[in-house]
């Protein structure tokens, strides 16, 4: 239970909004509009006025991109890093006291800043005019999904080639503890994931896979298979790690006796050569090969240079602004930039196989799924 109360503040308002995202009746708010319109030139010279920036973000690749930035425009930038639980709560207290703090933000786990965030109008929805448009699909526009991450089910291929084709034979005793994922209570895009399962489209695309494995239907012990399932793996002895990281170097390392496999992010496999480990991808699962989640970038209702936040996201957008981002594992949903260059992948062909984050599912559903897990501990 202890897992699940900090959502339940938010179902009411979740009952009647639990479609905003997808249906746009009333989604992020848009960036205040300047009094006209203003040209390329004309907002560069307003983020020079303003002279500085500040980022929070989910990832250290920011730093990278703002260095760009920073060369490009001669705006300084500082950039912190924090974990998805630290931005939400950092985020929401600092515009309730209106503090002079984060200009932009990029964050994960939408079932928190749906809620907390968004609904609140804590933060803002902007799309530079130059990427109206672009979207593959326009659901991700608004609000503006930066990019989509990976989470994929790999395996130690230096012996073999992947141990399963269903993802029920990771719940059967011949892999008893040889699955390993991070805790999805210390990642909230995990748990999300979880919470996706349970959606009754992929609980029944599970409940499918099982009887097409077993030739036979799946007898339910719990609400319907996507529990079923997360109860499998639990009680099948799944490791639950606190670092992707550790997890790619503890399952490629080589001259293991037992092959395993875990569910961690697939830009992992871009220093596996370089560590001497032993990955491989777990191609046509069924009924999926992971998860795909969304990262989003918005500008705080209470930034203090709104016009350097503005040309800064426009940045990010462009080809030289998104290199850092543009490698295995990481997909921009915008056409211009939309194909990995590492990976020759898109992110409309992983949606095609992996389970896709819906946060405004996850806001409403996922406390029923943490005090489920909680229960299997």
């Amino acid at each position: 239970m202890k897992h699940g109360i900090r959502f339940m503040g938010v179902v009411a308002i979740l009952a009647c909004s639990s479609l905003l995202f997808a249906a746009g009746t009333k989604e992020t708010q848009a960036a205040p509009a300047p009094e006209k319109t203003m040209t390329h030139d004309e907002l560069v010279a307003a983020a020079k006025a303003e002279g500085t920036l500040t980022i929070y973000t989910h990832s250290s690749r920011t730093a990278k991109a703002a260095e760009g930035f920073t060369a490009k425009y001669g705006i300084k930038v500082e950039t912190t890093q924090l974990k998805d639980s630290e931005m939400v709560d950092k985020v929401s207290k600092e515009a309730a006291a209106n503090l002079d703090a984060a200009d932009v933000i990029f964050c994960q786990d939408g079932s928190r800043v749906y809620p907390e965030l968004i609904l609140t109008g804590d933060i803002v929805n902007y799309i530079p005019d130059s990427l109206k448009g672009q979207f593959f699909d326009e659901k991700y526009s608004n609000p503006f999904v930066w990019e989509m991450v990976t989470k994929l089910f790999i395996y130690n291929n230096e012996k073999g080639g992947s141990p399963i084709s269903n993802v029920w034979q990771l719940t059967e005793p011949g892999f008893k503890g040889r699955l390993m994922f991070k805790d999805p209570f210390s990642e909230g895009v995990n748990m999300n994931f979880f919470t996706m399962v349970t959606r009754e489209d992929w609980a029944a695309k599970l409940a499918e896979s099982y009887k097409k494995l077993y030739g036979k239907d799946i007898v339910l012990t719990t609400k319907n298979a996507g529990y079923e399932w997360i109860k499998g793996l639990y009680k099948n002895g799944a490791v639950l790690g606190k670092s992707d990281t550790t997890l790619a170097e503890n399952i490629g390392a080589k001259g293991q006796d037992v092959q395993l496999m875990g569910l961690f992010t697939s830009n992992k496999l871009r220093t596996a050569k370089a560590k001497n480990l032993s990955l491989a991808i777990c191609d046509n699962l069924k009924p999926f090969n992971g998860f795909m989640y969304p990262a989003y970038v918005f500008i705080t209702k209470n930034a203090k240079s709104p016009n350097a936040a503005k040309l800064y996201i426009e940045y990010s957008t462009t080809e030289e602004g998104w290199t850092p981002f543009n490698t295995q594992g990481d997909y921009s949903p915008l056409k211009p930039i939309m194909l990995n260059k590492e990976d020759n992948t898109t992110t409309e062909q992983w949606s095609k196989t992996l389970v896709v984050e819906d946060p405004s599912w996850c806001a409403e559903a996922r406390s029923d799924v943490e005090e489920f897990i909680s229960t299997l501990l």
